[in-house]
């Protein structure tokens, strides 16, 4: 069986790496880990981790037993994280790495459902849904809200690229800082009540649709089977609106510090960028370069279009200041 996959070394690296891992992932966080039930968690983790790594080094006859440099720096980030903020950042890292251990797996299964690979990787997917799965969902659901997580960096996201167009293309039509300043705020402050109205209303129209039901199957005498919403409105609104603002900031700040063009900006947003972006990828187990260019391209078309705008209106209008 391990000879049909020999010709492919970068996947089993890959493969057996990613294991390597998380089982170092989870026993570095049970070191540090006061909480009993994480700790009871993590080392039913660590077991079938263990389970996992020796089965991939004897499906490909392959004996990895180090992590890489990137492998490694990550390792050392998520331990340094978790040691700061504690049980939430360990809750929220277990979920992410579930979430992205089933896509990865998923994915390779559909592409090798019809070879020895993809009978190996049904077994590995049956163990993450039947055991890891649960295990990791039983301990995050009674500590930690990720879709608020969540909605707290795409507020950061969306507040960000918002006020760093406008304050592009406030540049290109007046190149004045305080004049940009005063437009760039204005946004800011109508972009997260905007952005708060919508996430209140959102989810206050889900609530009362989630009561019209419950109340008809009751009427009916049926079981309601609907889950009661954990977020309240007001809060949701609070957190987006709030995390937009913090956002907004960052293009901004380098304005309100002297910055005489959006050049500053751009670089400063950029950097957050890539950092929310790997954040944001982590969390919803996606692909963390593609998320960071994707992001890059968005703010890069953002930036490009917002100036251009500025600078045809200061040709074309006569704007000045």
């Amino acid at each position: 069986m391990a000879a049909a996959y020999q010709h492919n070394p970068e996947l089993a690296r890959t493969l057996i790496l990613d294991e390597l891992f998380d089982l170092s992932l989870y026993q570095a966080l049970r070191r540090i880990s006061s909480d009993s039930d994480a700790q009871q968690t993590l080392g039913e983790l660590i077991h079938i981790e263990t389970r996992h790594l020796a089965f991939w080094q004897k499906f490909f006859d392959t004996k990895l037993d180090r992590l890489n440099f990137g492998r490694r720096i990550k390792l050392w980030f998520f331990t340094r994280l978790c040691r700061l903020f504690g049980i939430t950042a360990v809750h929220l890292v277990l979920e992410a790495i579930e979430v992205y251990g089933v896509r990865k797996y998923l994915a390779l299964w559909k592409a090798y459902q019809d070879q020895p690979l993809g009978e190996a990787l049904k077994g590995i997917l049956q163990d993450e849904f039947k055991h890891e799965d649960i295990l990791v969902t039983k301990l995050t659901e009674r500590k930690i809200n990720p879709e608020k997580i969540r909605n707290i960096f795409l507020g950061l996201n969306d507040g960000l690229v918002e006020i760093l167009g406008a304050v592009s293309g406030f540049f290109g039509a007046f190149g004045d800082a305080v004049t940009v300043l005063i437009g760039a705020a204005t946004t800011a402050v109508a972009g997260a009540l905007s952005m708060g109205a919508g996430a209140f209303l959102a989810l206050n129209s889900e609530k009362e649709v989630r009561a019209m039901e419950s109340a008809k199957k009751r009427f009916l005498g049926e079981e309601t089977g609907l889950a009661e919403m954990q977020e309240q409105p007001l809060n949701s609104a609070l957190f987006v609106g709030g995390a937009y603002v913090i956002g907004a900031l960052v293009p901004v700040l380098p304005v309100l510090f002297g910055a005489k063009d959006a050049l500053v900006s751009v670089l400063t947003a950029g950097t957050m960028v890539i950092l929310v972006s790997t954040i944001l990828a982590f969390l919803s187990g996606m692909e963390i370069r593609r998320r960071i260019l994707l992001n890059l391209l968005i703010i890069t078309v953002a930036v490009s279009v917002s100036y251009a705008i500025g600078l045809a209106a200061k040709n074309l209008w006569g704007v000045a200041v």
